[in-house]
């Protein structure tokens, strides 16, 4: 089953964007009160959200991993490819 492509209104959202709206879905999720298609509905937006956040961190660590110690123990970076 292939992955569903991130909309464009979820790709441009900043992490904290993402998780704010995560964690509101997940809220009305765990209320129990939705109709089972909007439960449905909430949970794959859901799912969109995540995989967004997951990758917005992914780039983050990827970016404080170029950050080196030194053989003499000072903290040096290594530039990091940002293209």
């Amino acid at each position: 089953m292939a992955e569903a492509k991130i909309p464009a209104d979820i790709a441009k959202m900043s992490f904290e964007d993402a998780l704010d709206e995560l964690q509101d879905l997940v809220r009305q999720l765990e209320k129990g009160e939705s109709k089972l298609e909007d439960a449905v509905r909430f949970y794959e937006r859901g799912a969109l959200l995540k995989r967004h956040c997951e990758a917005k961190l992914r780039d983050a660590q990827d970016k404080v991993a170029k950050i080196v110690i030194n053989a003499d123990g000072s903290v040096g970076a290594v530039p990091a490819n940002l293209d």
